[in-house]
């Protein structure tokens, strides 16, 4: 038991994926899919601790 409301949830976020319209940029979606854009320039996702990106503390 108890797993009535999780279960619920994971229905709605499902339906809501299934049936609502997402805003997608399909041109763009197709030039990552064919590699025609560099994705290797974002700095927005640039994570400082991941592997090799330490800084130690001073």
């Amino acid at each position: 038991m108890g797993r009535g409301r999780s279960k619920a949830k994971q229905t709605k976020v499902a339906r809501d994926l299934k049936y609502n319209s997402q805003d997608m940029d399909l041109d763009r979606l197709t030039k990552e899919l064919h590699g025609e854009i560099d994705t290797s320039n974002k700095k927005d996702d640039d994570d400082p601790f991941a592997e090799g990106n330490y800084i130690p503390r001073a």
